[in-house]
């Protein structure tokens, strides 16, 4: 190996301990202690929830100048101003039991105090619930005409409700309401109206006669902190985090970088506005649809965690203008999984990551999905699925594959007379050079005609890998054995410390690097490229040593095809290529065999070698009538200047 090529191994190998390193970082089990009500607390240190003073700037909307000597009244007067006799009261909790998720409501700031979903567990077996604070979210704030910044989290609203629990069948809905009664004639009423089996809620805000209370700059409908996390590779989870907001059907993303909280605005007509992890997401949908033409703001930041975990946290607010008067604002509210079928039926398929907007995504959405759903609606076991799916992929690109396949035959039947060239030519480079073009050019051989297909394979690939990495269907899939999980790396050896960033060992991964080992074996015939033929299965089974299982058993599958397919061609096929019937085929000079033997041509005028990047693409322009025996090349004179 050269010296280029011993740097780029040296720098590959980093790239591949410095990936592994990333990959994995996990959340730690937690404690039972450390749990309560679904909810883990605060005060642990390997949790992601958010308190209210977790980050100083996404809660400087509470006033906090307060003087110490002063009496509680006094205080009260000073924070809340014209609601301070609202900041007290008993907290009554409205339980919603429906199909799919348990809703807890608290009158304090008639606020989401608990989301669970029933069919879905967090990474240590609870059900995955996902408010972020002991607090509840999904509130207002607004600043008051005394200056009072106010957070309705902190006030006490009445229910109206005839019960306090709720259990809802199939099609069944309820409706109540809860009002904040500021005086006589001026209150603030969240109506809130759920279903039996909807992972959404309607959520309707009417401001009466608050003309007093609330100046003309209005207030703020706000989702405050975040989503919390539900999967045990909390840097995984993170880097799939982000805040989406569509504006008039077109979705951009906001992601926090810093620990420092970054911001931004949108403006416009606002489809949605809402904040993702993984596998989850919480929307906010103004109804009817196109009716919200304002301006929404996004906060995010991220957080290290212990272990080297890492968080990230957004809030959402939308500022809706207060003229006075009675005035509403209806929204629905989705808090479920990023099922496509699921966020489809609510508008919200823009938010499901299926690779690169154009391009790749329209692949993922109109033809992987599709055919992954249809395979599983006829075999349930999704690692079952997996295999088929990969045998009919592997099916479709039988024609790239195919093309592929017959140029890397090609080399190999040529490979013994390149061998025998250059070691008989040594001890001259440009000699090589030009009985390798001519090689090439006698037996049809297009080096680089194995590229092409792969090329074209890529998005289709890239595509697959977005669809099976960021399908919440496999979340917690089992296939068999060891494999219980085919959103997780399948484990079968565990450290218990970390080396090299490795503190475990995928069977999946191995099996997958075994396969990619006989594909090397079976393909290169380079002797310069031997070493590849070991290099690239270890550096290959270390990174996807903890990706997801289920794309494991994708590439494992779908190597073991392409092997199946070569063996085929090498010893059982009854068109097996001989050097006789590479010299019979008709020749045809492509375009990039076509450049490269200008460039050779060039080179050879002006009496030096290409550089080795380029010569194992060049080829003579005498494809007819070449004496094998002799090396006869046209010479172009250097231009003058």
């Amino acid at each position: 190996m050269d010296k280029k090529g011993i740097i780029g191994l040296v720098l590959i190998t980093a790239a591949v301990i410095i990936w592994m390193v990333v990959l994995s970082i996990t959340q730690q089990p937690i404690p039972e202690n450390e749990k309560f009500d679904g909810i883990i607390s605060p005060d642990s240190t390997n949790t992601a929830i958010v308190d209210s003073t977790t980050n100083q700037k996404l809660v400087e909307k509470k006033d906090t100048l307060l003087l110490p000597e002063a009496s509680d009244s006094l205080i009260m007067d000073k924070k809340y101003g014209y609601f301070s006799s609202l900041a007290t009261g008993e907290e009554k909790i409205i339980t919603i039991n429906n199909k799919v998720s348990k809703i807890e409501i608290s009158s304090k700031g008639a606020v989401l105090k608990s989301w669970t979903l029933k069919d879905y567990k967090n990474w240590y077996g609870s059900l995955a619930q996902f408010i972020n604070t002991k607090s509840g979210d999904l509130y207002l704030n607004f600043r008051t005409n005394q200056n009072n910044l106010i957070d309705t989290r902190d006030l006490y609203f009445s229910v109206n409700a005839p019960t306090n629990n709720f259990d809802l069948k199939e099609k069944d809905t309820v409706e109540f309401e809860f009002v904040l009664n500021v005086d006589s004639n001026s209150r603030i009423i969240k109506k809130m109206k759920f279903y039996g089996d909807s992972y959404t809620f309607d959520q309707e805000v009417i401001v009466e006669n608050m003309e007093e209370y609330i100046p003309a700059r209005g207030y703020q409908i706000v989702w405050g902190e975040g989503l919390r996390f539900q999967e045990k590779n909390s840097v995984d989870e993170a880097n799939s985090s982000l805040a989406i907001i569509s504006l008039n059907g077109d979705p951009d993303d906001f992601k926090a970088k810093e620990e420092e909280v970054t911001s931004t605005s949108y403006t416009g007509i606002i489809d949605y506005a809402a904040i993702k992890s993984k596998y989850f997401a919480v929307a906010l949908i103004p109804m009817p649809s196109k009716s919200f033409d304002g301006t929404v703001d996004i906060e995010g930041f991220q957080k290290k965690i212990a272990n080297g975990g890492l968080n990230k946290i957004y809030s959402i607010e939308f500022r809706v203008p207060y003229e006075g008067g009675v005035q509403s604002q209806k929204m629905r509210v989705f808090l479920g999984p990023l099922n496509y079928q699921i966020a489809k039926a609510n508008e919200l398929e823009g938010i499901i990551d299926l690779g690169w907007r154009f391009g790749i995504r329209q692949i993922s959405e109109y033809f992987m999905l599709p055919l992954f759903t249809f395979v599983h609606s006829i075999i349930p076991n999704y690692g079952v699925s997996i295999i088929i799916f990969a045998l009919i992929i592997k099916i479709l690109l039988y024609p790239l594959s195919i093309s592929q396949m017959k140029s890397a035959q090609k080399m190999q039947i040529i490979a013994p007379l390149m061998t025998e060239m250059r070691e008989k030519y040594k001890d001259n480079t440009q000699k090589q050079q030009q009985e390798t073009m001519k090689l090439y050019s006698e037996y049809g051989i297009n080096p680089t005609g194995g590229c092409l297909p792969l090329l074209l394979q890529m998005p289709i690939l890239y595509a697959l890998f977005s669809v099976l990495r960021n399908a919440v269907e496999l979340r917690q899939a089992p296939f068999i054995l060891w494999i219980t999980d085919l959103s997780a790396p399948d484990s079968i050896v565990n450290f218990g410390f970390s080396f090299l960033g490795m503190n475990q060992i995928s069977g999946l991964a191995i099996l997958m690097g075994a396969t990619l080992f006989f594909q090397q074996r079976m393909t290169i015939t380079d002797p310069r490229q031997k070493s590849m033929v070991y290099l690239m299965p270890i550096m290959m089974t270390l990174m996807f040593n903890y990706l997801p299982s289920g794309l494991n058993l994708y590439y494992f599958t779908f190597n073991v095809l392409s092997i199946g397919m070569q063996l085929y061609m090498n010893k059982y096929s009854k068109n097996k290529l001989t050097l006789a019937d590479l010299k019979r085929m008709p020749k045809k000079e492509g375009w990039m065999q076509k450049k490269m033997r200008e460039a050779q041509e060039i080179a050879n005028a002006q009496g030096r070698t290409l550089p080795n990047s380029q010569k194992v693409g060049a080829t003579s322009s005498n494809n007819k009538g070449n004496n094998p025996n002799k090396t006869n090349y046209p010479q172009r004179s250097p231009k003058k200047k």
